[in-house]
């Protein structure tokens, strides 16, 4: 369920979950309540927002490309030799660009914003 509070876009929240904002392809910020554990993909899928996510989660595409704040990008493992090929397949790649489906939800991530990119290009 969505409200808008103070010109933001909200999701209500939930017990447990880690507070965070997608910022859409046209400037839209989305707060979401994600729980622990999954994948930024498929929060993104579970609130409704343009993510792609063409190969399911198994790196063989770029299309859940999401740009993080460098503070949170600093505190994820650093990304494994297959999802750095695929981001140089991504549209629009910055220092701090990661495969949604490769980032899992913690505390880490708690009131981050991920940047959705204007566009993705599919490999499959």
């Amino acid at each position: 369920m969505r409200r808008t509070v103070g010109g933001v876009l909200r999701r209500l929240s939930s017990t447990g979950r880690i507070p965070m904002t997608f910022v859409t392809q046209e400037g839209e910020r989305v707060t979401v309540h994600a729980a622990k554990g999954t994948t930024l993909l498929q929060v993104a899928i579970d609130n409704d927002l343009d993510v792609e996510g063409a190969c399911e989660g198994t790196l063989a595409c770029s299309t859940c490309h999401m740009v993080l704040e460098s503070n949170v990008y600093q505190q994820l493992p650093k990304p494994k030799d297959e999802e750095l090929d695929m981001l140089d397949l991504a549209v629009g790649l910055t220092d701090t660009s990661r495969l949604g489906c490769q980032i899992i939800v913690g505390e880490h991530l708690t009131n981050a914003e991920i940047k959705l990119p204007p566009e993705t290009v599919s490999q499959l």
